[in-house]
């Protein structure tokens, strides 16, 4: 087993329910520390249940979920200091419409510091300048293209300089070059700012040439853990029907089969 000062994030044993009904069950995981990591599956398959597991909002019906070697916390005091360590890029970006570029990101400083005005503005406009939108800080959520906007979200979430990045569909809603543009950002910040990224997606061709570690879940399970290049040289019957995109195979596409979403 890898020595837990080289683990950012571990699963173990862990089940988790909505309600009466499991989604995921046996979900045995380690995120290595300065690596990128691909979470892989269908809609529906529980990929946004295991984050809900990861920044505390739901808690294991069996097993320990430990980020950076500390259990998550079920006090609230506890658990909002664990969260301002673990950055969290939203699929829809959650920008607040009445507030600026700059003001979006300032936001997070403002409310879990005291630092002083000059100081958050300096830290706003490197923040700005680390997603390549020096020239957006007064500008509106709603003058922004997809792709700007997705960079703003992402500069506001490493605001706090968090050790753990986290997103969630990032490419959701995006053309292929904004896409693109993204996956760079992505993994250009993992190297620059030494960050463990954890990436839960379903555009795979997009994500895997940036990701270290890809895991695929699949029917309530891990049905699949190692290196992009072991992944597409899977011969699994559950891996290729989704690599593949295939509609019929051991994983069911049907929505009576699946009423969670990812």
């Amino acid at each position: 087993m890898t020595e837990a000062i080289d683990i950012a994030v571990r699963f173990a044993g862990v089940r988790l329910d909505r309600g009466r009904r499991t989604i995921l069950s046996g979900i045995d995981l380690d995120v290595p520390r300065g690596s990128i990591t691909a979470v892989l599956g269908p809609s529906g398959s529980g990929k946004s249940t295991l984050l809900a597991a990861l920044t505390g909002e739901l808690a294991p019906a069996a097993g320990t979920v430990e980020v950076f070697g500390q259990p998550v916390p079920q006090r609230q005091r506890a658990l909002l200091e664990l969260r301002k360590s673990i950055g969290v890029l939203l699929q829809g970006n959650g920008l607040l419409t009445d507030l600026t570029a700059a003001e979006n990101i300032a936001l997070p400083l403002r409310t879990h510091t005291s630092l002083p005005r000059p100081v958050i503005d300096r830290l706003v406009a490197m923040k700005l300048h680390a997603v390549g939108l020096r020239n957006a800080a007064d500008l509106y959520p709603r003058e922004l293209s997809g792709g700007m906007a997705r960079r703003v979200a992402l500069a506001r979430a490493i605001a706090l300089d968090p050790p753990l990045m986290v997103y969630d569909e990032p490419l959701t809603g995006l053309d292929p070059i904004a896409s693109g543009v993204i996956m760079n950002l992505i993994s250009e910040l993992n190297d620059n700012l030494g960050l463990t990224s954890i990436i839960v997606t379903h555009h795979v061709h997009e994500t895997l040439p940036v990701a270290d570690r890809a895991v695929v879940i699949a029917n309530g399970r891990i049905v699949f853990a190692g290196t992009p290049a072991e992944l597409e040289a899977s011969d699994d019957p559950l891996v290729r029907q989704f690599l593949r995109g295939e509609p019929d195979g051991p994983i069911a596409f049907d929505s009576a089969a699946r009423t969670e979403a990812a």
